[in-house]
């Protein structure tokens, strides 16, 4: 049985300056070819066997002296022999998956899928988390790279970074695949491993080598697809490494935000601050050295969900339909009248974890194990709302107690596309017609981003408190979007609610000086910052095993994605302060 638990926490404004020179992202390559290769060789990739080794990630890189590839891949390719190929290691099995003897999660799910070249760059068709009919794993599948090597014998090689993400769930767990082919559809064998993840409760090393086809073919709107690739890629927010900030701004120790409070280096998947146009960006640890194309990683947002689509969908609802944070839940959610608790509860008071519906006040005491069998691991809409709609019982006014259920984020996405489906039409969704294409595609995110996790069933209710994916450049852009403070496709006043820009609407929250409000977090740290006299609120979503996402009064942003459990942000804040003063 899969087992899922998830605790608690869960973007256009333009970056305006130009503080680090516009790259190149196709430029040609320039290189000899000339490698010297020991590992995943020309021999290892035709003549190898399964289930091969784990390497370093370096051996998967685009070496320095590569050289432009000879040949276009455009069509299919087609992996054989997962169900039985490859090899696996766990670390870390909280759930007890493959302790109980679970093969299948020990081999990748089926493989066969649509690529596309452009110059040295490759990508997929399809995007997002991908259904299959693998009982556990989905595939997310990104761009990567395609290079020639002299002693690759007149092919040309592909790196190809990928994921899995658990069907129904928001793990991801990355790792790269690497082939050998030519025109005429040759192809080697395709070697893969994953060596890393953004998991807390579910940690492992899988790899191998399998036979593979080729099938070259004109892929369908290829040309408009390969443009939009490169825009993607040209639009992304300008980087240089963490460690660069100590020269653009002079005395900054970049070593607090790549690891604040002593956070283990190893555990973390991205960091990242943005300030000034520029996204300084760190991580990408493996178990098997760096990963090596951090700018096609993909991390879980889990409760960030709830920041970004419950908090940003409700907020761009209120600007195209005012009056809409007061709405009824009760109204548009039939499976929760038959108790009467939640006729007075308004969609304001579902995104403020203020329902007045709970069994425990204290301090996450109803996230637990009911939310883990009974929201989080059935499949079906009917299910989810049920549990989430009857599970607790009236014990407070609405809008006046702050008890964290990711069930009544559940029941509020259910809500609000109900009540848009009233007003647009019965084919609206509240994902992608109101947050994705008001809100997210203006800023040009990824088609990753375009992804949210849904109902298996007819329905495809989406999960509105978790459930959605990013690349690092999504998440500055998302971030970046909140920090500039105002914007016209959100309604302003819920927006400086949420944000702690009003004094007078803190929202709620577990303590004095961490409040909750329209699905962000904040955390009061006046004490902390040098000469700020006032009290400064900083707010920031969070997701569940060590997810931050810092949206700082300086215009700045600072996120990191890890797995260890450790919520360690406060160095960082100081930092950015002594950047540009945080005081308010």
């Amino acid at each position: 049985m899969r087992t899922l638990a998830i605790v608690y926490f869960g973007l256009t404004g333009c970056l305006s300056s130009a503080s680090a020179a516009p790259e190149n992202h196709f430029a040609l390559l320039t290189g000899s070819g000339n490698v010297s290769r020991t590992l995943l060789s020309y021999r290892t990739l035709k003549n190898g066997s399964d289930p091969g080794a784990l390497v370093d990630y370096s051996h998967y890189a685009l070496p320095a002296a590569a050289a432009m590839p000879d040949n276009q891949f455009e069509g299919t390719l087609e992996l054989f022999g997962e169900a039985s190929g490859g090899a696996f290691d766990e670390h870390k099995d909280t759930f007890r998956y493959t302790g109980n003897q679970d093969a299948t999660r020990k081999h990748l799910p089926e493989f066969a899928f649509e690529l596309v070249q452009t110059g040295s760059h490759i990508f997929p068709v399809e995007r997002g988390s991908i259904p299959s009919s693998h009982p556990e794993w989905e595939y997310v599948l990104t761009s990567g790279r395609v290079w020639n090597e002299t002693g690759d014998a007149g092919f040309s090689r592909v790196a190809l970074p990928f994921a899995l993400q658990q069907k129904n769930a928001n793990c991801l767990h990355n790792g790269v695949m690497t082939f050998l082919f030519k025109d005429d559809g040759s192809v080697s064998d395709v070697a893969y491993q994953i060596a890393g993840e953004t998991c807390l409760y579910y940690q492992f090393d899988m790899w191998g080598q399998l036979d593979a086809s080729y099938t070259p073919h004109a892929v369908s709107n290829a040309a408009s697809l390969t443009s939009a690739y490169q825009a993607e890629v040209n639009d992304r927010v300008p980087v240089k490494p963490l460690s660069a900030l100590a020269q653009d701004y002079p005395g900054t120790d970049y070593s607090r935000f790549a690891a604040p409070g002593g956070k283990d280096p190893a555990a973390i998947s991205l960091v990242g601050y943005v300030i000034d146009g520029t996204h300084y960006v760190g991580g990408c640890s493996s178990r098997q050295g760096t990963y090596p194309y951090c700018e096609s990683l993909v991390v879980p947002s889990y409760s960030t969900a709830k920041s970004v689509f419950a908090g940003g969908a409700l907020m761009r609802l209120e600007k195209k339909y005012p009056g809409s944070f007061t709405q009824s839940i009760g109204n548009y959610v039939s499976d929760c009248n038959s108790d009467g608790n939640w006729g007075d509860v308004s969609f304001g008071n579902a995104v403020d974890m203020g329902t007045g519906n709970y069994g425990l006040a204290g301090y996450m005491s109803d996230e637990g194990a009911s939310h883990t069998n009974d929201l989080f691991l059935p499949e079906d809409h009917a299910s989810k709302i049920n549990y989430s709609c009857t599970q607790y019982s009236r014990k407070a006014t609405p809008g006046t107690r702050w008890v964290y259920h990711t069930s009544d984020t559940y029941i509020l996405g259910t809500a609000m596309n109900a009540y848009l489906k009233g007003i647009e039409g019965s084919s609206k969704d509240i994902f992608t017609d109101i947050l994705l294409a008001d809100v997210l595609a203006p800023l040009g995110v990824s088609p990753t981003a375009e992804f949210t996790r849904r109902t298996y069933d007819g329905v495809q209710q989406p999960f509105a408190g978790w459930g959605l994916m990013w690349l690092r450049d999504d998440v500055a852009k998302i971030g970046s979007f909140y920090a500039a403070g105002s914007q016209p496709v959100l309604d302003q006043v819920q927006l400086d609610a949420a944000l702690q820009k009003n004094s007078a609407d803190r929202g709620l929250g577990p303590l004095t000086d961490h409040k909750y409000n329209n699905g962000f977090w904040a955390h009061e740290v006046s004490s902390n910052m040098s000469g700020c006299s006032n009290p400064l609120w900083i707010p920031f979503m969070s997701g569940y095993g060590g997810i931050t996402v810092l949206i700082l009064p300086n215009n700045s942003v600072y996120y990191y994605f890890s797995d260890d459990d450790e919520f360690l942000w406060m160095d960082a804040a100081e930092e950015a302060h002594g950047i540009r003063s945080l005081c308010q």
